[in-house]
């Protein structure tokens, strides 16, 4: 899967919140300032040719969808973050964000629970 941009990603994001949206119901969710009609035409047609995304015509407006799910773009991107700045180590991962984030025991047990909860 390939990687995506910034602004590809927020346009992505949008999607994967409408489940499909035209470009003008895309560009109505940014938050102001609004990216140019023709900026967020250009790059959903980067991400259809990139295979994140399709569409269907409805009259002389396309509608776009992704076809890509938003899980499987994560899983993707985390295990590349991983690989890229932990060596590949889940536990070097979280231990660099605990370290970085200054998170306590009553914290991390908290996080437990949480994870134990869904689980379930």
């Amino acid at each position: 899967m390939k990687q995506l941009t910034k602004a590809e990603e927020d346009i992505m994001k949008i999607l994967w919140d409408l489940n499909e949206g035209s470009v003008l119901s895309i560009l109505e969710q940014f938050q102001e300032p609004k990216p140019a009609y023709n900026t967020v035409s250009t790059i959903v047609r980067i991400l259809e040719d990139k295979g994140f995304v399709n569409y269907r015509k409805e009259g002389r407006i396309h509608i776009y969808f992704p076809l890509v799910h938003k899980n499987d773009y994560s899983n993707q991107s985390i295990t590349k973050l991983i690989d890229g700045y932990f060596q590949g180590s889940f536990k070097s991962m979280v231990s660099f964000f605990i370290k970085k984030n200054d998170i306590n025991i009553e914290e991390m047990e908290k996080v437990m629970k949480e994870i134990n909860k869904e689980e379930e």
